[in-house]
């Protein structure tokens, strides 16, 4: 059961009864249960939501839905299990004496072969021998105190300040070796050399836009470090192309701003540097690359476009000079006429006065076009 209700017109209102001011409001449905409030146990009855329908021409104005928020954009991730971590290595004097000791071997194996050359054998010192001759104990001797002395020479290698080895074998990742020194490496692991200093980098022209999409041409610099030597040379195929190209995708998500724009050419370097600089940073760091400033060095339009904005630009410097010197007359001619009126130098009407002014002003403007801008 429901009950509705309609508008009258202001004829069908009684004497007494002022008119309506709303003749198009219609309501909707009223619910059974809101008109028997003294039942014991009222029933319960799912509602619709109570929307009063408006007619067209009422003036109401429409209802915009909120905008619902950007999903944030999921930055690329390496493999998460693919993390730096220090190798295994062993002073360099470690592989030294292996090396000599492997030497040794091959000379003392030479000796009891009777291969070694007298001048050789005088020259150690070696009491003659006349030799037991080549068997298997004899090169079993020489291929040990070979492979001796190969690994501990062949293992040898030199850190340097500001450089990593990065180790594999066989395709699997073994650590990373950031000392200094001689240091002795195993030489079946494959080495793959990183620098991770401070490095810096200045981009040819990329193609970037500014506020209102007009097309520019950038050079930035970037500063930026290898922070996890795995992941920049594991995780992906080339870390400087990548870098190099999340720069050119964030100039196309940045607003960069052109010198002379609204504001100081401090401030706007400073702001299009900061935005560049998060985005870069937040989409390198997953593959271990440390990115600190990414800075625009020169803005320049793009060729298809330089000529007009060129123009464009001339044209708004006259606009702004028209602008001060007309200022600048107007304030020169008020203060004068004020001076003659306020001294009492001179008595003048209106029309006296208005023609004052208009020899002023003309006056005044052929004085600042014969001195130029």
């Amino acid at each position: 059961m429901s009950t509705t209700t309609t508008s009258q017109t202001p004829e069908s209102e009684g004497p007494g009864r002022p008119a309506r001011l709303i003749q198009n409001e219609a309501t909707t449905e009223i619910p059974v249960h809101l008109l028997f409030r003294d039942d014991p146990d009222p029933v319960s009855v799912p509602l619709r939501p109570t929307v009063v329908g408006r007619r067209q021409g009422t003036g109401e104005q429409p209802r915009f839905r909120r905008p619902t928020p950007a999903k944030p954009r999921s930055a690329p991730q390496a493999d998460p299990d693919l993390a730096e971590r220090p190798a295994r290595v062993l002073p360099g004097a470690a592989g030294v004496l292996a090396g000599a000791c492997g030497a040794a071997g091959c000379v003392a194996t030479s000796w009891w072969a009777g291969v070694l050359p007298p001048l050789a054998a005088a020259a150690l010192r070696l009491p003659a021998y006349a030799g037991a001759g080549l068997g298997p104990a004899q090169w079993a001797a020489y291929a040990g105190a070979g492979t001796l002395g190969m690994f501990g020479f062949g293992g040898l290698a030199r850190g340097r300040t500001g450089r990593a080895w990065v180790l594999g074998l066989f395709g699997r990742y073994r650590g990373t070796v950031r000392r200094t020194g001689l240091m002795w490496v195993n030489p079946l692991l494959l080495r793959r050399r990183v620098d991770v200093r401070l490095r810096h980098w200045r981009s040819e022209p990329m193609p970037a836009a500014d506020g209102n999409g007009v097309a520019l041409r950038v050079v930035v610099l970037v500063v930026w470090r290898v922070r996890d030597t795995a992941r920049a040379l594991l995780g992906i195929e080339d870390h400087e192309t990548y870098l190099r190209e999340c720069v050119e995708a964030a100039l196309a998500r940045v607003a960069v701003e052109t010198p002379g724009g609204g504001r100081g050419p401090v401030e706007a370097a400073d702001s299009t540097a900061a935005a560049l600089t998060r985005l870069t940073a937040a989409d390198v760091a997953p593959v271990g690359i440390e990115v600190f400033s990414v800075q625009p060095v020169r803005v320049e339009y793009a060729p298809e476009v330089a000529a007009a904005m060129h123009r464009r630009r001339i044209a708004a410097l006259e606009a702004q000079h028209r602008a001060s010197v007309l200022t600048s007359v107007v304030d020169s001619v008020e203060d004068t006429v004020t001076r003659l009126t306020v001294r009492g130098l001179v008595e003048l009407d209106d029309y006296e006065r208005n023609a004052l002014v208009k020899d002023l002003t003309v006056a005044f403007c052929a004085g600042r076009g014969d001195q130029g801008p």
